[in-house]
């Protein structure tokens, strides 16, 4: 059952990444949306999708608690986001 919620997860990631580079060309999709559920789907497995995930709540601290919210639903999914820490989001 764990092992099936992951591949249906990184599954639908992967899915909602295509949706959300196809809807950077296309106007009818929301492309960044996409892109962001992607991400959000993506980032407790993929360290550079986790990097970016970290770099938005850090660089955007008033998003820190939709952060928190999203976190609960991915541990729902199988997989929580792990938690960020300042110096993870360094550009040095």
């Amino acid at each position: 059952m764990f092992r099936m919620k992951n591949v249906v997860r990184i599954s639908a990631g992967i899915v909602f990444i295509v949706l959300g580079l196809l809807g950077l060309v296309l106007p009818v999709l929301q492309g960044l949306l996409f892109l962001a559920i992607g991400l959000v789907l993506l980032a407790p497995d993929i360290p550079l999708f986790h990097k970016m995930f970290c770099w938005v709540e850090i660089r955007y601290p008033k998003t820190h608690e939709t952060f928190h919210k999203v976190r609960l639903f991915t541990e729902r999914l199988g997989k929580s986001v792990p938690p960020c820490m300042p110096d993870e989001a360094d550009d040095e």
